[in-house]
């Protein structure tokens, strides 16, 4: 939504200061995941990662009145909604997952920024809870941990700034096959209110978040996301139509909305840095736009909780890590052409080159024992001879070698040397501020053999029970469970 404060600074100094002053913010961070920023495409480029959350927050009237629920008044708020908004390092395609709030996973030890209380790191916990245990940036840190993507930035809503931005954008288009009412049954209490006719409404304010809320009609959490999604891929389309800068009045007041709504991470807490964020999704094209959610199956435990089903969200997760497009549109578009990346200092001799090995397989599962030898032993066999296993551990998602930035060309020429002889691709050198010298860390995904045989990742190649939706469609409707079907008369 940062889009919609777009310009505003044209109308002075002081109204630019009053906005800054309505954004709310706090830590990126709640904790450590040990996961690093992508290296840099040739142009200098990196993907942009975004964490939106959608808080339940019922502490303040307007909250009450929009969320019911009074007995949870004084709790801290749950993170009702997440999705992680991707924007590639080419600024081309952009992709947005969401995780289901009841999904059980490990939230990791996170720090309260505004107390400074630590909360020990828990399993078995509905990812909701991350943020009553430290934060957007705890929220944030339990979503690193889980998809090894590193995460720029987060941006929070509560109820009232999610009724009060849908008033500001003039209502969305949604779709029911048949008539809903989301209502209290004989089995099933609470229900969002949702109330609409079969075929297309325009929905705003308090409806548009009884759409955004809706679970029970809808059938389940994961189809919940679905019509979060739809939602925002036809307010996406309604915003690409509109010509907001020809209504000065319309723009201020969305301006003035959206910075009373956001509550943001520390470093993108202004109207130009919001400003800036906004304009790197500006120009992704609307069929370039893709939104999908992590598969996840009932808990053997509890049928009323998820858990990821793992292969198949670690296949996302790697999309979104690799920056591979979700759609198949650009594909035709791209035309092959002679890398213009001028050739880097020759590598020096494997013998001479320091090479310490560490083992980052414990990733969703117990590390692999003594994998870190096994790899160094891989590396004597190439002429590494320096080659040695690390005493540490550093879980990681995916195999990479690091150098260290200050080494330059000639760190990444060697570097590239390691990767080579491990049969690693050119994209799992990285350049790292912090790395003390050339470093293998073996992942998740590489537990067993001598050999590196990389995951198939292809665009557009999502997984089963991704439900995924092109942001260009908009021929989606929602299905309703036959308990909330209403006819539109009683």
């Amino acid at each position: 939504m940062a889009v919609l404060i777009l310009g505003t600074a044209t109308a002075g100094y002081l109204y630019y200061r009053h906005l800054n002053n309505n954004i709310r913010s706090s830590a990126r961070s709640g904790g450590e995941s040990g996961v690093k920023k992508a290296a840099p495409n040739a142009e200098g480029n990196t993907p942009l990662n975004i964490l939106l959350i959608g808080s339940d927050s019922r502490n303040s009237a307007e909250n009450v009145k929009l969320g019911g629920s009074k007995d949870t008044v004084g709790d801290k708020p749950r993170a009702d909604v997440q999705m992680l908004l991707h924007i590639s390092a080419d600024r081309k395609n952009s992709s947005l997952v969401s995780i289901p709030r009841d999904t059980i996973l490990e939230i990791p030890e996170c720090t309260d920024p505004e107390t400074g209380r630590t909360y020990p790191a828990t399993v078995n916990s509905p990812i909701n809870q991350s943020l009553q245990r430290g934060g957007p940036g705890c929220t944030l840190t339990t979503w690193e941990k889980l998809t090894g993507v590193y995460i720029d930035h987060w941006i929070m809503l509560d109820f009232a700034g999610v009724v009060a931005m849908a008033d500001a954008v003039g209502g969305v288009d949604v779709c029911v096959r048949s008539g809903v009412w989301d209502r209290p049954t004989t089995q099933v209490p609470g229900g969002s209110g949702l109330k609409l006719p079969a075929g297309t409404s325009t929905v705003k304010g308090k409806q548009a978040l009884q759409w955004l809320r809706t679970r029970h009609a809808f059938g389940n959490d994961q189809n919940r996301a679905k019509a979060q999604h739809m939602y925002m891929n036809s307010m996406l389309r309604t915003l690409k139509k509109q010509n907001l800068w020809s209504d000065a009045g319309r723009l201020m007041n969305l301006a003035e909305t959206a910075t009373k709504a956001l509550q943001v991470s520390d470093e993108i807490r202004s109207v130009k840095k919001l400003y800036d964020l906004s304009m790197q999704l500006k120009s992704v094209p609307i069929e370039r736009i893709t939104m999908a959610t992590m598969p996840t199956a009932e808990w053997s435990q509890d049928r009323n909780k998820l858990v990821p089903v793992e292969k198949s969200a670690d296949a996302l997760w790697r999309l979104v890590r690799e920056d591979v497009a979700f759609d198949k549109n650009g594909k035709a578009k791209k035309k092959p052409s002679a890398s213009t990346t001028p050739a880097g200092p020759p590598a020096a001799e494997p013998a001479t080159l320091g090479v310490s090995v560490v083992n980052g397989t414990g990733v969703g599962q117990a590390p692999k024992d003594g994998r870190a030898t096994e790899v160094a032993d891989i590396l004597h066999g190439k002429g590494f001879a320096e080659a040695g296993a690390s005493q540490t551990a550093e879980p990681s998602k995916d195999t990479v070698v690091r150098y260290a930035k200050e080494d330059g060309d000639q760190g990444k020429s060697d570097a590239q040397s390691v990767a080579k002889a491990l049969g690693l691709p050119t994209t799992a050198v990285k350049a790292d501020p912090k790395a003390g010298g050339l470093t293998v860390v073996v992942g998740a995904d590489w537990r067993e053999g001598t050999a590196y045989k990389a995951p198939k990742v292809e665009e557009g190649d999502l997984p089963e029970g991704a439900d995924d939706i092109n942001a260009a469609d908009e021929g989606q409707c929602m299905d309703i469970y036959s308990v909330y079907k209403w006819d539109g008369k009683s």
